[in-house]
């Protein structure tokens, strides 16, 4: 339970932030206009994404599945940056 717990409480935020920094770079539309939804969407989902580590049968898989995820999302971040579909300040 403590793995679970600790996965939730120090990937959660991470993989949140990851899931709404895709959403939010890859959405068409002016991005002043489509901020304030995505960061009221975070904190609902930051919930959703911390619950999913108690889904997991134990520790160390709520550890790779979270932790995979947030790499993997973070990964897409990049490489749409790479592949132009956004544009990041550098």
């Amino acid at each position: 339970m403590w793995a679970r717990s600790l996965a939730a409480a120090l990937l959660g935020l991470p993989l949140t932030v990851a899931i709404i920094g895709l959403l939010a770079l890859l959405w068409p539309g002016d991005p002043t206009r489509t901020t304030l939804p995505w960061l009221l969407l975070s904190f609902p989902l930051w919930i959703g994404v911390m619950s999913l580590a108690f889904h997991a049968r134990s520790g160390p898989r709520a550890w790779g599945w979270m932790g995979g995820l947030t790499l993997l999302c973070f990964g897409l971040i990049h490489v749409a940056r790479l592949l132009g579909w956004a544009e990041l300040p550098a």
